[in-house]
């Protein structure tokens, strides 16, 4: 538009229905633009909201072991490291000695190598082993990044939902028991 005295610019604003905004105040003259305030400030809201939900804060999650574990727990505590490697968050493995354990820590060190090993193929060793005090510690970090995995995740449950709609009425368990009914029978119908 050019330069406008203040009066006339507050003219057309006020004609076209909008705001004088100021942009750059301290530029000579200063610029001013006509815009709806209200909706650049629920659009500038609404960006700031989608960025905040695509970002990812880093979580140190936290597993305890002890050097004599069965192996039952064993496969309990892997399986909570694997999930929390999967969902892209750090695990930090703490295994706690007591007693007479605490004049055994390579047991504790073969305990962690062994998992590190399970668990290679989801994620790294970030800090080697290392005693303190009556702990010994180590921290997996996950191969794919936290926005990664939470995307894979989305994906994943629009794929359930859609499936969802796709067989209304039947659960995803149900589903599932009558694909596992099935292969039995063809299997003996071929025999």
């Amino acid at each position: 538009m050019g330069i406008v005295p203040l009066a006339k610019a507050l003219e057309l604003a006020q004609e076209y229905d909008l705001d004088l905004v100021e942009v750059a105040a301290n530029a000579r003259p200063p610029v001013c633009k006509l815009m709806d305030y209200g909706k650049f400030k629920y659009e500038s809201a609404m960006k700031a909201r989608e960025a905040r939900k695509n970002q990812a804060h880093t979580v140190i999650k936290e597993m305890k072991l002890r050097p004599k574990i069965d192996p039952h727990d064993y496969d309990t505590k892997k399986g909570h490291v694997v999930r929390f490697l999967k969902q892209g968050d750090k695990v930090k493995i703490t295994i706690m000695f007591r007693g007479r354990e605490q004049s055994r820590p390579e047991l504790g060190y073969r305990l962690l190598q062994r998992l590190a090993e399970d668990v290679q193929d989801l994620g790294f060793v970030e800090s080697n082993p290392k005693q303190d005090g009556r702990n010994m510690i180590m921290v997996l970090g996950p191969h794919k990044k936290k926005t990664e995995a939470m995307a894979e995740a989305r994906q994943a449950q629009e794929a359930r939902k859609a499936e969802a709609k796709a067989n209304p009425g039947k659960s995803q368990n149900a589903a599932e028991s009558e694909e596992l009914a099935e292969e039995p029978a063809e299997e003996h119908a071929e025999a």
